[in-house]
């Protein structure tokens, strides 16, 4: 069962939802799974995956969408959709601004012996890519990451890790990581618990012409156990 949510406290739901419309879960084989019982109250979201096979499933939210905004009769217009739907925005908007985001957060989840084929990059967006695996980390031992956009490895990015637990502590104690020339950090976890990881860009890649620039954002909940 996992829980879903926007919060101002890591791990505790005291903000809004993440919508469940895309959610996306790769099974061990690499096929895709449907959630189950899937409810989205004020606060959190909720919904259940039934480990069928063993291996390791991946759980993403995933978002790709365009913003625009222009005048129609001297009044500002606003619009959010995908790229399927951007006809809806009148050819000869006046005025029109228009950005593009490509979000995803996931985490990673293990039943039996982990495998690998549930983490084959997509090759869209920021993608985080585990040198080990992301349900073998220890507190004391260090792990590696890749950093890939859109499939290529990518340096300069800086990430924000967090252990959770912050509502009950009076400093973030937050460890900063930026990627070297082959899009890699290495972090030592200081201790078990679940981590917050962050990360984010822009570029001017855009999927739509009127669009000038791309906004992409990386998040991922791990879990650090004891040794």
């Amino acid at each position: 069962t996992v829980d879903a949510a926007v919060s101002n406290d890591l791990f505790y739901f005291n903000h809004v939802p993440i919508r469940l419309d895309n959610l996306v879960i790769t099974a061990p084989d690499g096929s895709t799974v449907q959630p189950q019982n899937g409810f989205t109250g004020k606060f959190r979201s909720v919904f259940d995956v039934e480990l069928k096979q063993q291996g390791t499933y991946r759980l993403a939210s995933v978002n790709s969408g365009l913003f625009a905004s222009w005048e129609e009769d001297g009044k500002p217009k606003r619009w959010r959709g995908s790229v399927a739907t951007f006809n809806e925005v009148p050819a000869n908007a006046k005025n029109l601004q228009v950005s593009q985001s490509v979000g995803r957060i996931e985490t990673f989840v293990t039943n039996g012996a982990p495998n690998a084929t549930a983490l084959a990059p997509t090759n869209k967006g920021i993608e985080l890519v585990a040198l080990a695996h992301p349900n073998d980390l220890f507190a004391g031992e260090s792990a590696t990451f890749r950093v890939l956009v859109d499939g290529k490895p990518t340096a300069g990015l800086e990430f924000e890790i967090v252990r959770g637990s912050t509502r009950y502590r009076n400093a973030q104690d937050e460890i900063k990581a930026t990627t070297d020339a082959k899009g890699e950090f290495t972090v030592t976890w200081p201790e078990a618990g679940m981590y917050w990881l962050e990360t984010g860009t822009q570029d001017n890649k855009t999927s739509v012409k009127q669009a000038k620039q791309r906004r992409l954002s990386y998040v991922a909940t791990l879990e650090v156990l004891p040794q």
